[in-house]
């Protein structure tokens, strides 16, 4: 977290959130990656091709903050793989409990929903938990 920079973070959330909105008044739908995600396993129809182009956005804008030099994994001492199967993982979590950190935190949180609020108490306690096994128990 050397090089954070609060404008950087501002503009981020800015255009979170501004998505969150525009994909609500488009669709009428909340901006949860996990449903957006698992909704293209059973969809049909009209429901498809925004979907698709949702994931390719996610996807083509972690191609550009990689490209320009944004995303940094050398230091972790991860490798794609063990990322991959975490990114697993939190799919099968997220369709279990019914919602991920976007649909809940962002969406969930701005409609006052205290399951989102429940939610969200539980990831953000669940991820101290791991860091602190991470870093302190463990070591890294």
């Amino acid at each position: 977290m050397t090089d954070f920079s609060p404008w950087s973070a501002l503009a981020g959330g800015g255009l979170i959130g501004a998505g969150a909105v525009l994909l609500m008044l488009a669709n009428g739908r909340v901006m949860g990656i996990s449903g957006i995600v698992g909704g293209l396993l059973g969809t049909e129809g009209k429901e498809v091709p925004w979907r698709l182009a949702f994931i390719a956005g996610m996807l083509a804008s972690g191609a550009v903050a990689g490209l320009a030099g944004g995303l940094h994994l050398k230091g972790s001492g991860l490798g794609l793989g063990v990322l991959a199967a975490a990114g697993v993982l939190v799919g099968f979590g997220t369709r279990m409990g019914n919602g991920c950190t976007s649909g809940h935190g962002i969406c969930g949180l701005a409609r006052l929903s205290p399951r989102s609020l429940a939610a969200v108490i539980t990831f953000m306690a669940v991820a101290g938990l791991v860091v602190f096994v991470r870093r302190h128990l463990i070591g890294a």
